[in-house]
């Protein structure tokens, strides 16, 4: 058997969680110090971001190589191969911690197999991978086919979004400080991508929040190559925001599913409040 892994930044709900039987890997983050398990809080989108916007103090923290080795090690006591999907390396260190876990303990195990990709993607940038993945196995396929679908579907899987004020990704590292100052300009929007090393940057800025999210849906329209697919839409306490990029895709041609989910609070706390990002498989990380 093959016991699929991944943490708590792919942002998938509880029920898809449950359906395809995902380990999930917490992340652990502090409000004005007071420090929580993401698995464990029954997290309110509304009341955190609120808190972001009143200024409060968010510190997160990796997934350290002891947690993932603890976490690998009962599956593979019980016989289970163990397929990794983790949080892009490009803005965080807890995939080359879930490597280095992995690496050690092949010798104790030399029986099993264990895989650990880097998603290049984070919220459902890493999920929507973690979902192919799940899929595949439900399927009855070998881990290293899985492994291949999944390596195969990274750099097809676009991830666009915009943001209400880039100080957050600006002050975690996450965003050039070049970049956050064009976004600090009156009325600017930034729009920004997910690149092919799964850093975020920007490509390009428009003026208005109804402007960024129509120059979402025209990425969308220009990159998508099945209009058919299921999409997945991430959004930091936006909903109205979500409803008209909807509204858009549907007039660009769009008539597929949506995965749609409040940012968790490790990756959301990076991106900040208001922050819309869209994910749908198309021409490339462009």
């Amino acid at each position: 058997m093959i016991s699929l892994f991944t943490d708590s930044a792919a942002n998938l709900p509880k029920d898809i969680v449950e359906k395809y039987n995902i380990n999930v890997v917490s992340f652990t983050y502090s409000v004005n110090g007071s420090e929580e398990d993401e698995l464990a809080v029954n997290f309110d989108g509304k009341e955190f971001y609120d808190a972001m916007r009143n200024g409060a103090q968010i510190k997160t923290s990796m997934v350290n190589i002891a947690k993932f080795s603890e976490s690998f090690e009962k599956a593979l006591e019980e016989g289970n191969d163990v397929l990794y999907v983790g949080l892009s390396g490009g803005v965080s260190g807890t995939s080359n911690a879930a490597k280095i876990a992995a690496e050690e303990l092949k010798p104790q195990y030399p029986d099993r197999k264990i895989i650990v990709i880097d998603s290049l993607g984070a919220s459902l940038g890493e999920g929507m991978m973690v979902i192919k993945a799940a899929r595949a196995i439900k399927k009855g396929l070998e881990i290293e086919k899985v492994a291949e679908k999944v390596k195969k579907a990274i750099p097809i899987l676009c991830q666009c979004l915009t943001v209400d004020d880039l100080k957050y990704l600006k002050s975690t590292g996450r965003v050039s400080g070049a970049a956050a100052f064009v976004g600090g300009l009156l009325g600017i929007k930034p729009l920004l991508i997910g690149n092919e090393c799964g850093k975020i940057v920007l490509y390009d800025k428009t003026r208005g929040a109804k402007k960024a999210l129509e120059a979402l849906a025209e990425r969308y329209s220009n990159y998508v190559t099945d209009k058919t697919k299921d999409i997945g839409i991430a959004h930091a306490d936006n909903v109205s925001g979500v409803e008209y990029l909807l509204e858009k895709l549907k007039e660009k041609g769009f008539c597929g599913k949506s995965l749609t989910v409040c940012y968790e609070p490790v990756t959301g706390s990076h991106v900040g409040p208001g922050t819309i990002a869209l994910f749908f498989y198309g021409k490339g990380r462009v």
